[in-house]
């Protein structure tokens, strides 16, 4: 699971002078997030944002869990960890703010970005050299997959 690392949004004025959101997506992240999907492993995101681009991003990653507008998390994790049967001690959760630090006190490996806020960083058990939007998942990713066996050998 991943709190909302995986992008950078920017407001900007629309032909009409109204202002609509626009977000950036990091490609390898992107990909990363499919080959767990093809690999059996469900990925979702907790975001406090509200966002159709959000939505939009998840579904290209075949994201199975998509919660938008929600900062209170633990409920929501305790709904995904009962749909799908699992412990939170197997669960991998990215994060970087404040919001992120009450699941990943609970999981079984938890990420901070290298952007995350240093009070995160201390409590991860581990912090990707990439920033969030900027590659950190696909670090996560590989990390997985790796663990696991399934990272294929240039």
């Amino acid at each position: 699971m991943a709190s909302s690392p995986m992008a950078s949004f920017t407001n900007v004025p629309g032909p009409d002078g109204a202002i609509f959101e626009t977000k950036a997506f990091d490609s390898q992240d992107g990909i990363g997030l499919q080959w767990l999907a093809r690999a059996g492993i469900a990925t979702g995101v907790i975001s406090g944002r509200l966002s159709p681009a959000t939505a939009e991003r998840a579904r290209q990653c075949k994201m199975k869990y998509v919660y938008q507008g929600h900062t209170e998390k633990i409920p929501i994790v305790n709904e995904i960890l009962a749909d799908a049967k699992l412990d939170s001690s197997e669960v991998a959760y990215v994060g970087d703010d404040f919001t992120d630090a009450v699941v990943m006190r609970r999981v079984g490996l938890a990420v901070a970005t290298g952007n995350a806020r240093p009070e995160v960083k201390a409590i991860a058990h581990l912090v990707t050299h990439n920033a969030g939007g900027q590659g950190a998942v696909r670090e996560v990713v590989e990390l997985l997959l790796k663990a696991q066996n399934r990272w294929p050998e240039s």
